[in-house]
């Protein structure tokens, strides 16, 4: 007697065991031997998120991301190293982790319009002018970048020629300084500056950034006044640490040699020598910081 199964009841019955196989191997195997490989010393930590404790041993988040150290007002805590800019949702949010997709034609501010100062977007340039204008007033230092104006916006002018795009200038207005603010040239090729006007349509007028007198190297580093593209980076160049070593070395009461080899300790060097620029990681070195020189009112918020 034949007792092989039909055709189609054969083929389900071998589907199901490349199901159950598979589960086996997929759903069961391969996460507990990632989970055992997870446990080897050297990569435990950043099989965890590459988490970081406190002083006190509470959780203080991921060397891996960046924290903003800040008071609830968001102005920054003196007696902390700074991070870089964030656009990250509020500032190092892991779960909206993006840059703010503004290139190096963004130089025109789009003015608020009312009394409603939502309406408004600063463009890139806004955004660094303003930024290099905070760390300098917080650090004490020239915050003097070139295109960028006194009082923090982009030295951006929009010029009007009686023939479009050429020929004799007509008419010249500081496209982000709303009225009543003084621009920050008096005249251009003869013709007297205005202030902009919110709502009012400059699209005929031909973008001119002013470089200006600022020196070539700026006192405020880059890394200070731009984001990263994920708005995660909890990096800060060597370069923008030693510029806070005074502030936090009178905030704390600290020795500014003792300091510097605290950043030097959580500097890290060019991958393999040759990729990338030395680094330093902010949230650690913040937190290294806490233990050796504790303040009683040293605690972060807004990260």
């Amino acid at each position: 007697m034949n007792t092989r199964l039909p055709h189609w009841p054969a083929q389900h019955v071998a589907a199901v065991r490349v199901v159950l196989v598979l589960t086996v191997l997929t759903g069961l195997v391969y996460p507990l031997a990632m989970t055992a490989a997870a446990q080897v010393p050297g990569l435990s930590s950043k099989a965890e998120g590459s988490r970081i404790t406190g002083p006190d041993g509470s959780r203080a988040g991921s060397s891996l991301i960046g924290q903003s150290f800040t008071d609830a007002e968001g102005n920054p805590l003196k007696q902390y190293f700074q991070s870089r800019p964030s656009n990250a949702g509020t500032g190092y949010d892991a779960g909206a982790s993006g840059a703010g997709n503004q290139g190096p034609e963004s130089v025109v501010d789009t003015l608020p319009t009312g009394d409603d100062p939502t309406t408004g977007k600063a463009s890139l340039l806004t955004q660094v002018c303003s930024r290099s204008k905070a760390v300098a007033e917080l650090e004490g230092v020239n915050g003097a970048r070139p295109f960028c104006t006194d009082d923090g916006v982009g030295a951006t002018l929009g010029v009007f020629y009686d023939g479009g795009t050429s020929g004799a200038v007509t008419r010249v207005v500081s496209l982000n300084q709303a009225c009543p603010l003084r621009p920050f040239l008096t005249t251009y090729q003869g013709t007297g500056v205005e202030c902009a006007k919110p709502g009012e349509d400059y699209s005929r007028a031909v973008t001119v950034p002013v470089r200006g007198d600022a020196p070539a190297h700026p006192e405020v580093p880059a890394d200070a006044v731009t984001a990263s593209a994920s708005g995660l980076d909890p990096h800060i160049s060597p370069a923008y640490a030693e510029l806070q070593l005074p502030r936090i070395a009178r905030e704390r009461g600290a020795d500014a040699k003792g300091l510097r080899t605290l950043v030097d300790e959580h500097t890290t060097g060019r991958a393999l020598g040759v990729f990338g620029e030395p680094a330093v990681n902010v949230v650690e070195l913040n937190l290294a910081l806490d233990r050796a020189y504790p303040r009683p009112d040293s605690k972060k918020q807004g990260a």
